[in-house]
């Protein structure tokens, strides 16, 4: 049996949860629309370590949300992940932002298109099949009225999260697309594979560990 504290800060929405095994087991978000890391994340890692019954002392592992993200949310969440590996002793385990996102879609038809916003019509997204198996890598691109043409035509596709509202107003109309709006990374689905890579000891170097930026950070 494992606990493991999961961390999703890579949105506005600051997610934390503490899951046995692969199971959550306590839940606490602040599903909004401004970014409340800074305020809210410790307050959030004691409640859901309390509504537990456990202590901090019984974490078997961090899983952070490696990104791609807000730069400020995924520095804060790392460098509150670290922390706690460090004055613990404990594994910190990296769960791609994207992955944990297509979770959310359960179908057993088409393609997952979890995509995140950017700058301007950029997004960042990754597809998946039906069943989670990553079929095309994550990317940084600009959005048209093109873009997922090749998935659309092979059948079913479901975009989900806060860059969906970008695409849906461009998207050609295609009777495949299926957009999931007002979803964000969530801590809830970071339990399977947080637990996956905590029984296969895939673990970072809590040292060198930094967040999957995919872009250069650009002030303002």
């Amino acid at each position: 049996m494992a606990y493991i504290l999961c961390i999703e800060t890579a949105t506005t929405n600051c997610s934390v949860a503490i899951a046995k095994d692969d199971k959550v087991i306590s839940l606490k978000e602040d599903y909004d629309t401004k970014y409340s890391h800074a305020e809210r994340l410790h307050n959030f890692i004691d409640l859901v370590v309390t509504d537990s019954g456990i202590t901090l002392a019984d974490l078997d592992a961090v899983a952070i949300s490696k990104g791609p993200g807000s730069y400020t949310g995924l520095r804060i969440g790392v460098s509150a992940a670290k922390g706690l590996c460090y004055a613990l002793d404990i594994p910190l385990i990296s769960v791609p932002t994207l992955h944990s996102l297509a979770l959310q879609v359960q179908q057993n038809m088409g393609f997952v298109v979890p995509m995140l916003d950017a700058r301007r019509m950029e997004v960042y997204s990754s597809v998946f099949s039906n069943n989670h198996v990553q079929i095309r890598q994550t990317e940084a691109e600009v959005l048209s009225e093109n873009s997922f043409r090749d998935y659309l035509q092979k059948g079913k596709v479901f975009f989900i999260g806060n860059g969906v509202a970008k695409f849906l107003e461009i998207c050609e109309d295609n009777e495949n697309a299926e957009f999931i709006l007002n979803k964000l990374p969530s801590a809830n689905e970071m339990a399977t594979i947080g637990f996956s890579k905590f029984l296969n000891k895939e673990f970072e170097d809590v040292s060198y560990f930094d967040p999957y930026y995919l872009k250069d950070f650009v002030a303002g």
